[in-house]
């Protein structure tokens, strides 16, 4: 059953994705909007979920307007996301260097002059982002520029899908790496490559304790024990679409992270969260996580503090000046 499900999901892209690179995106976008808007309406269980994350966004309750037009907003962005995903593999293989316009200024200058000075001193970097804008576009953009990028990518659901989306990336020059070959990552990152994460894949409670808009929740560990043994350095990079359609990219200051104590990793899994708001917050619009995000009840984010406070604590006894 599993394997006759993922062979329909294949043959159904694989015909959306003929079809989408012949039929002109004045038609295509509407018709995909449209196609969104409906499963907004006809999936109760989805919808919740949306309208929450974006709740939470706008600090309002789920019965606000604002609410309500910001989380229709966000499906007609995912509309527009598949489109042009599904398009790539139509258009010619510097399609993302084309559409990015700019690799925008940040910390240290442009982001290649990030990654040369880490390369100078052997160090890799970790790019960490959210599902905002287009990361594909991003990693093949910087690919045709001559970076060495690497993204890491779930290919445990659907493995004959997964590969499917994975030749445009190749195409690029992108190299993929399945999350859990972590051997994979610790080479790429020791060989001052560029690795790309996308970290709100929604809420664990055993992941590590965050404020993100103002409320208690959890981001994944990984990006900083990844960090803190590879030397690396954390940087949240964002791709963002622009009124014209094209993209621009930014990236924030990097995250050092020293060691892998508890601490460490609190305080640096909190500096993603910071960025990821800031990502999120300057175009709520272009954000399409389609899992809940937040945890339901106080009492679970009451606990996540609890685990924050006692992480924070971890390590500082024995740097405490000896009398």
């Amino acid at each position: 059953m599993r394997r006759s499900r993922e062979r329909a999901a294949v043959l159904g892209y694989r015909v959306a994705q003929g079809a989408l690179g012949v039929i002109p995106t004045a038609i295509s976008m509407p018709v995909a909007s449209g196609v969104f808007r409906t499963a907004y309406y006809a999936w109760p269980a989805k919808r919740h979920i949306i309208l929450d994350n974006a709740s939470h966004v706008l600090r309002k309750p789920t019965t606000d307007p604002d609410v309500r037009r910001l989380a229709r907003r966000m499906y007609s962005s995912y509309a527009r996301f598949v489109v042009e995903l599904m398009r790539l593999p139509s258009r010619p293989a510097d399609e993302p260097n084309r559409l990015m316009v700019s690799e925008g200024e940040g910390a240290g200058g442009s982001f290649r002059a990030l990654w040369e000075a880490l390369r100078d001193e052997g160090r890799g970097m970790l790019g960490v982002s959210a599902h905002i804008g287009s990361i594909d576009i991003l990693a093949g953009a910087f690919a045709a520029r001559g970076l060495p990028i690497y993204g890491v990518a779930d290919d445990s659901a659907y493995p004959e899908l997964f590969e499917l989306l994975n030749e445009s990336r190749r195409r690029w020059g992108v190299a993929v790496i399945p999350w859990r070959n972590l051997r994979e990552i610790y080479r790429a990152l020791r060989g001052s490559g560029i690795v790309g994460l996308v970290i709100d894949w929604g809420y664990r409670a055993e992941d590590v304790p965050v404020r993100l808009f103002g409320a208690w929740t959890t981001l994944p560990a990984g990006p900083a024990v990844i960090a803190a043994r590879t030397r690396a350095a954390l940087v949240p990079v964002i791709c963002r679409r622009r009124d014209d359609g094209r993209f621009e990219a930014r990236h924030f200051d990097p995250i050092e992270v020293t060691g892998d104590s508890q601490r460490e990793i609190a305080l640096a899994t909190q500096a993603c969260a910071n960025a990821i708001e800031s990502m999120i917050a300057a175009a709520p619009e272009q954000w399409y996580s389609f899992k809940p995000i937040w945890p339901r009840t106080e009492t679970e984010a009451r606990r996540l503090e609890e685990r924050h406070a006692a992480m924070l604590l971890d390590g500082v006894a024995s740097r405490a000046p000896r009398r």
